[in-house]
Order: structure tokens, then C-alpha cells, then sequence
């Protein structure tokens, strides 16, 4: 038996021939991409309700946040569609805050935040929508942030920038404690019984109010002038995003820009600088009435009051 035997022979590469290979181009790279931060960081539900998108340290205790304020919000923008609502800035600061607290200083997600304060004031003519979202350089300067024990607290001041001028600076004081210690101080079971359905009361008329829509009215009518029953509504997408067990702070200080609203002729009164204190928790299902006293035709205070308890304090300021 003859064997065949079959020889291979591999071609050796011409000079003009070279091996295929696959590189990266490194002539386009990619630019720097933008996002929100964690929403849970600002304590939000909704990716479309975060405005920061962005920190870096500048030195100690002192912070460069960017964030963005859409051109057409469903809440805080004004009736005309024109500007951008000045608590939205009140709102930014109070998201500055919680940033910080959770990302920078490490305040875990479960603790409770206690806003004993929120101050802001803004510059109208800066706050008018352009043809594009508005981008935002945020400084903020943090002072008095310690730890005791499972406590933690400190001072937040901010300057937001837009289109490099200022159009708004505020502070803000609060404390982050433990759900079990917050319990105690309120108060409340560790296994609280299911609250009585919320009933709402028809609101004020919207117009009045200072708002376009009657479902972000959040102040009900009483006999007494001057007087309203905080009522807003529960299932709020804005107002009550994420879930609680106490209307937030934001709530209250829109029942004192509303309150405020209806001592001036509709579509002429715009909140320059707004200054609150917080004394209490406001109780979702125990009544809470809110109280307008004008003391000058620039200044207006209001309190809440729930269960002979001061709740909240605070002053709307106003410039011709």
C-alpha cells in the first residue's frame, strides 16, 4: 500500500501584505457624559424631580454641585409659564443638603432629616426660562457638621449661579437622626396603627392661591379670614413624590407662599426672599390651620399651628 503524503506550504507575506489587527481610535474620545446624582441621595423617587447632577470638594467643607432646572417643570414654574418659580430654588438647596449629608459625610439613607430651617432669597428678572434647560453652578459652603453618636448636624449655605450670575443664595440648618430616637422624641409607635383615610376640602380658588391648576392648591377655606386648613393633595406627584408619614417642609412653605398669594390681587405677587422655621412635625391626619398676618405691604408672616402647637414660622418678603 502506497501512503500519500500531502505537504502544506503557508505563504510568507509579501512586503505590500501585513496582518490584519484591530485598534482603538483614540482620535474622537468620549466626552464627559452628564447624569443626575442617586436619586435616593435627595431622597426622591423620580429621576425627573433630582436637579443636581454633579459635586466635586474645593477645599474643606466647601463643594462645586452642577445641577439643571427643566425649562417647563409641571410645579415650580410660574402661572404664566414665563420663569422659573422661586421655592424651586428653595428646593435645590434643600436637595443640596441631602446630598451632601448622605455622600460626603456618610449619614445613612435609613436616618430621618430635621429641617429646623430653610432661608432663600432669589433675583426674578435672573429667573426668566430661556430657549434651553437651565444649567446651574451650585457653591456650598458647609459649617458646623459633627457627629454625636448616631447624630449628625450642620449649616449648608448656598449660591446658585446661572448663565454665571447669581440667582439665588440661602441657608439651611437640620439634623439627621435614627428612626428608633426620632420615634421616641415624636412620640410614635414602633408599629403605628393605619391612619384614617385623608378627606380633602374643596381648595381655594386656584387663581387666588397664586397657581394654575386646583390640585396644587394646597390650602383649604375656613369661617375666619385670614385662616386655611393645610390641604393638600396626598397622591401630589410633586408635593408627596416619595412616600412619608408627615407633610414635608416644601409643603409648608408652598401653604405660606399660597397664604400670602391671597392678600394681594391675583398675578402680582412674587416672593422675593422666603425665611422658615420649623418647629414641629406637621401630622398628615390631624388638621393643621395656617395664619396670614400682614405686617408691611412688602412683608407677610405666616404660622401654622396644629394641635396648639406652633408648627412652622415664616416670612415672605416681596419688592415693588
Amino acid at each position: 500500500m502506497t501512503m500519500l503524503t500531502i505537504q502544506t506550504h503557508t505563504p510568507t507575506p509579501t512586503p505590500t501584505e501585513t496582518p490584519q489587527t484591530w485598534t482603538r481610535c483614540t482620535k474622537a474620545p468620549t466626552p464627559a457624559l452628564t447624569t443626575t446624582v442617586p436619586r435616593e441621595y435627595v431622597h426622591r423617587s423620580s429621576l425627573a424631580e433630582v436637579f443636581l447632577t454633579g459635586c466635586e470638594p474645593t477645599g474643606p467643607h466647601t463643594y462645586l454641585l452642577t445641577g439643571q432646572w427643566p425649562r417647563a417643570h409641571t410645579f415650580f414654574t410660574s402661572p404664566d409659564g414665563t420663569s422659573h418659580d422661586p421655592v424651586q430654588a428653595g428646593e435645590t438647596i434643600r436637595q443640596t443638603g441631602l446630598y451632601l449629608c448622605h455622600a460626603i459625610y456618610g449619614v445613612p439613607l435609613t436616618h430621618n432629616v430635621l429641617l429646623w430651617n430653610l432661608d432663600f432669597t432669589t433675583h426674578p428678572d435672573r429667573l426668566r426660562i430661556g430657549p434651553g434647560p437651565s444649567d446651574l453652578t451650585i457653591h456650598a459652603t458647609c459649617t458646623d457638621f459633627t457627629w454625636k453618636g448616631t447624630r449628625f448636624s450642620g449649616h449648608l449655605h448656598v449660591t446658585i449661579h446661572r448663565n454665571h450670575q447669581p440667582v439665588a443664595h440661602g441657608t439651611a440648618h437640620f439634623t439627621c437622626v435614627a428612626p428608633a430616637p426620632d420615634r421616641r422624641r415624636r412620640g410614635t409607635p414602633t408599629h403605628p396603627t393605619p391612619p384614617h383615610p385623608h378627606t380633602p376640602h374643596t381648595p381655594i380658588p386656584p387663581t387666588t392661591a397664586g397657581r394654575t391648576h386646583p390640585h396644587d392648591v394646597v390650602l383649604a377655606p375656613t369661617p375666619h379670614p385670614h385662616r386655611w386648613q393645610l390641604n393638600p393633595d396626598l397622591n401630589h406627584p410633586i408635593l408627596f413624590e416619595h412616600t412619608g408619614d408627615h407633610h414635608p417642609g416644601m409643603v409648608l412653605i408652598e401653604a405660606a407662599r399660597q397664604a400670602a398669594h391671597t392678600l394681594h390681587p391675583p398675578g402680582t405677587y412674587t416672593p422675593t426672599t422666603i425665611t422658615t422655621q420649623f418647629h414641629h412635625y406637621a401630622e398628615l391626619h390631624t388638621p393643621c390651620y395656617i395664619h396670614a398676618t400682614p405686617t408691611t405691604p412688602h412683608h407677610t408672616t405666616i404660622t401654622g399651628h396644629q394641635q396648639g402647637h406652633t408648627i412652622f414660622h415664616t416670612t415672605l418678603t416681596t419688592h415693588p
